[in-house]
């Protein structure tokens, strides 16, 4: 890549204890903290970034954890001081990103983006790594380009949690490996997502195992606001009590529901060249007040 983006001057701030409460019901400490303020924030990617299988609103969206970025930092904002884009749509392999989602990301000049892609890619056998790498470095510089910051994310492990995935492994390493290296220059933050085991618990998961649970959600939006320089509300790499166990048959009676359900409607689509977010509009393609 070319020279970095230019660096950050972080700005000092107090976050008060009302600002925002946590989902666990805890409150976000009241101590002073040094940090740079977002008056706006555009987060680009794929299901993951979209908040697949978190709570549905009201509008019939996923919440996911970018609006719930969205909605502690529009709580340190002045009122209507925030605006919030989401323009994730699932499926998206790292190109579609590039070509559909950078353009407007930059043109809108938020001073802050999430940017996370290219694990679709890797799903898929045939993975050209050297590709996701270059374009996935392009959105990056590009974004950060603006006076952004930008938040990255290196991958979950899936080959902890899913049988048959240990191949993927060497290709995610590599990403994981690349993400880091962009996260050293100024102007980026990296979620370190892969070094945090919680993530190998199935309760963090949906069932259809491929995206996150409302708690995997909450986590991730914890882990973006400790990369923004946020206090702790809880400690979202901390494993979750010890689950009951399950015996062999409820075992056996999960799997085959997942063949059926998920796997099974996953492989045809990829078979027939076709993805779930096929037509799908972005759920918040402008950038507009958010609280």
């Amino acid at each position: 890549m070319s020279a970095g983006p230019p660096s950050h001057r972080p700005a000092a701030t107090h976050v008060r204890s009302s600002d925002r409460e946590a989902d666990s019901g805890e409150r976000r400490q009241s101590v002073p903290t040094t940090h740079r303020s977002y008056a706006g924030y555009v987060a680009v990617g794929d299901s993951f970034t979209e908040g697949m299988c978190d709570d549905v609103l009201p509008d019939g969206h996923y919440r996911g954890w970018a609006d719930r970025v969205a909605s502690a930092l529009a709580a340190e904002a002045p009122a209507d001081g925030f605006r919030y884009a989401n323009l994730a749509v699932r499926g998206k392999l790292i190109g579609q990103i590039h070509d559909e989602q950078l353009a407007p990301a930059t043109a809108m000049g938020a001073d802050l983006v999430t940017l996370a892609g290219g694990l679709n890619d890797v799903l898929r056998p045939g993975c050209d790594i050297d590709r996701v790498e270059r374009l996935l470095g392009r959105c990056a510089a590009e974004l950060a380009a603006t006076g952004a910051t930008v938040v990255l994310f290196t991958s979950t492990d899936p080959t902890r949690r899913l049988a048959g995935s240990a191949r993927l492994l060497p290709t995610i390493l590599r990403l994981k490996a690349f993400v880091q290296e962009l996260g050293q220059q100024d102007g980026f933050a990296v979620v370190d997502l892969f070094s945090a085991p919680c993530f190998d618990d199935r309760r963090l998961w949906a069932e259809d195992r491929l995206h996150l649970s409302p708690e995997g959600h909450r986590r991730v939006a914890e882990g973006v606001l400790e990369a923004l320089g946020r206090p702790a509300a809880f400690d979202w790499r901390a494993p979750l009590p010890p689950a009951a166990p399950r015996g062999r048959a409820e075992r056996l009676r999960s799997d085959a529901r997942w063949l059926g359900t998920h796997l099974g409607p996953w492989i045809g689509r990829r078979l027939t060249g076709r993805s779930s977010g096929d037509g799908r509009p972005a759920k918040r393609p402008e950038l507009l007040p958010y609280r």
